[in-house]
């Protein structure tokens, strides 16, 4: 059944149509106390809005579609305000795109939100952003650089055709809000596929205790990397255990195209993962907020520590791989726009490793939120990727003792 509408759900940020549950209601155990929401938007002030853009089917026409692909906005005060906040990244690994860093580094501030997207739409929503800041007569932004980050999606998305827009972003900018935050397929994640199965936008929260600091540690991940064979969810490798949910083609293969190697969807089951997989091409983006008052420097220990849940899923970073992470603090207000003599808090560094810890545990649930609500996906040439099969999650869970 062909889909001949395009979908543009700007400023997507309410789970109202999120019917599937989220990780924690299925019971699969995390570290930590989330937050109200379980999302980067439980630290005051984050808001974050999604255009997805979803046209066609069968085979691929460059320049017509299939189009599984969109924007997704995270604003550090909101959508109406410039304030700059203090901010630092990390790459784990550098095959990818984060536009913005080297200001970042430089002056240790994010000015204007972070923009998250499809590899070759990095130049079309980065300068929709400054013309976008530049309507709302954000003075203090025009002359830095945009954050604008990517991961690939040319498997299910016609991303040669470039079909994500300067309206896309704005609807993006333009719906962003607070509150609960629609994870899975959208925004920039639509196209995108995780540790083999369907990935995404996810997101999580925790809620330091009052003698650790009474902090909010939230994380948004852009969820496009990894391998079937490693993924762990709650220290169990699942990965290797499931059984079908393979990816596969519901037309005939490209005859010059990796897909090629993908069986039919309509052949009969192996019952079996194939022991190799082709090389990992896919990266993740993610986004940390916290309002607790750290120094840049400080932010960049946080970002680091992202790599650690990466790695805990069984993710490695690998060479094609572009695994980048942005921190920062909504403390500090008018820190970056002083003209004499600033005072500022900080936190005390041994003090600092229950926020570790909370980004951590943050960025692990992130991750496997964008899995439990990302749905089967089937894109261009027929290309279809398979949600994670959440049931046998967890009665692997339960047989390793992790679930009751």
């Amino acid at each position: 059944m062909r889909l001949i509408l395009t979908l543009l759900l700007a400023g997507t940020t309410t789970l109202a149509a999120q019917a599937k549950p989220r990780a924690r209601e299925l019971g699969i155990p995390f570290l930590g106390t989330p937050g109200p929401l379980n999302a980067i938007t439980d630290v005051t002030g984050v808001e974050v809005g999604h255009t997805t853009v979803i046209r066609g089917d069968g085979r691929l026409v460059v320049g017509q579609g299939p189009v599984r692909t969109g924007v997704t906005a995270i604003f550090p005060r909101g959508n109406r305000s410039s304030e700059p906040v203090m901010a630092a990244w990390w790459t784990l690994n550098g095959n990818g795109e984060m536009t913005g860093t080297t200001w970042v580094e430089e002056s240790g501030f994010l000015w204007g939100p972070v923009t998250i997207t499809n590899t070759l739409s990095v130049g079309v929503v980065h300068d929709a952003v400054i013309e976008w800041a530049i309507r709302k007569k954000y003075d203090e932004f025009l002359w830095a650089l945009p954050v604008t980050a990517e991961t690939w999606d040319g498997g299910l998305n016609d991303i040669n055709g470039q079909h994500v827009t300067r309206e896309h972003t704005f609807q993006a900018l333009d719906g962003a809000r607070g509150g609960p935050v629609t994870e899975g397929n959208v925004g920039g994640g639509t196209g995108m596929v995780c540790h083999s199965f369907k990935g995404g936008i996810g997101t999580a929260s925790r809620k330091l205790s009052a003698q650790a600091g009474g902090f909010t540690v939230g994380v948004l991940v852009q969820c496009n990397y990894g391998g079937r064979q490693r993924l762990s969810i709650a220290g169990v490798p699942v990965g290797p255990r499931i059984r079908g949910a393979e990816q596969c083609l519901s037309l005939a293969p490209p005859p010059t195209d990796w897909k090629k190697s993908l069986p039919r969807c309509d052949a009969p089951p192996t019952g079996a993962v194939p022991a190799e997989e082709r090389p990992e091409l896919g990266s993740i983006i993610a986004i940390v907020a916290t309002d607790a008052p750290l120094l840049p420097h400080q932010l960049k220990r946080l970002a680091r520590r992202v790599s650690l849940a990466i790695g805990r899923m069984g993710g490695i970073g690998g060479d094609s791989s572009g695994d980048i992470f942005l921190a920062f603090s909504t403390a500090n207000n008018g820190a970056a726009s002083a003209d004499s003599l600033v005072t500022v808090q900080m936190w005390p560094n041994d003090r600092i490793n229950g926020l570790f810890e909370a980004t951590i545990d943050a960025t692990e649930e992130a991750i496997v939120n964008a899995m439990v609500a990302a749905e089967t996906m089937t894109g261009a040439d027929g290309y279809r990727v398979y949600a994670l099969p959440t049931d046998q999650v967890v009665t692997l869970l339960r047989a390793a003792g992790r679930i009751p």
